[in-house]
């Protein structure tokens, strides 16, 4: 392991209760609705505009789903909202910051979400912790979101950058949804998969599952924070 890539929402920072309740606000507003369940088999892993998208096209408005001013305009909204709720509250995972200073030490670190860059720097922002990823792709960096694999493939050719012989299965991606996981697959990446979102059941393709990134990163033996080879270089 060469390389770490973290997805954002679920995995840093545990803002998906965040995301559901935002996206019914706009939707009522609206004049549509969904129910809970439907968030996670619907919407949970893909980026705003698809769920805005698929949201419009589930209510008989097809009409609405392709128009891009319309879409611009409700993720605008529930963007708003979004960097406002996040500046008043902490909703990184416990040990999160800690684990990504330390993991920043030894790997280069990457950063693929479907989420808007201004949402995740703003959630970054308390102690400069975006400075510690040597990318992040945003769902305006890539044409085609999760389970598409376009935004691991950009962030492995940033890292070749910095490492030249940097290859797909020299990367660990960490994952959170359905979605982003068969995206590092397709990716030729490994993935350790947690279970913030979906039951461990769901995530079987992943190669790793875990109950949440600092639980397997510092558990006894872990490859990351562990081995160690001849040249110091953390494995």
């Amino acid at each position: 392991m060469k390389a770490i890539i973290f997805d954002f929402n679920g995995v840093i920072i545990d803002d998906e209760p965040l995301h559901l309740e935002l996206l019914r606000e706009v939707l009522i507003e609206e004049g549509m609705t969904f129910a809970q369940n439907d968030y996670h088999e619907k919407y949970l892993g893909i980026d705003d505009r698809r769920c805005f998208e698929r949201a419009l096209v589930d209510h008989d408005r097809a009409g609405e789903a392709r128009d891009q001013q319309t879409i611009d305009r409700l993720i605008a909204r529930k963007t708003s909202r979004y960097r406002e709720a996040v500046g008043e509250r902490d909703l990184l995972f416990p040990g999160m910051a800690e684990l990504l200073r330390e993991l920043g030490a030894s790997y280069p670190l990457g950063l693929v979400s479907g989420a808007l860059r201004g949402e995740i720097e703003a959630a970054l922002a308390p102690g400069n912790l975006h400075e510690l990823f040597r990318c992040i792709i945003s769902s305006e960096d890539v044409t085609r979101s999760k389970p598409d694999p376009e935004g691991y493939l950009r962030a492995l050719a940033i890292l070749k950058t910095e490492i030249t012989d940097l290859a797909a299965s020299d990367c660990l991606v960490v994952e959170d949804s359905r979605a982003g996981v068969e995206a590092a697959g397709r990716a030729g990446m490994r993935c350790l998969a947690v279970t913030t979102s979906f039951p461990p059941g769901q995530l079987t393709h992943a190669d790793w599952v875990a109950a949440r990134a600092t639980d397997w990163f510092r558990a006894p033996g872990s490859p990351a924070l562990s081995d160690r080879r001849d040249d110091g270089r953390r494995w």
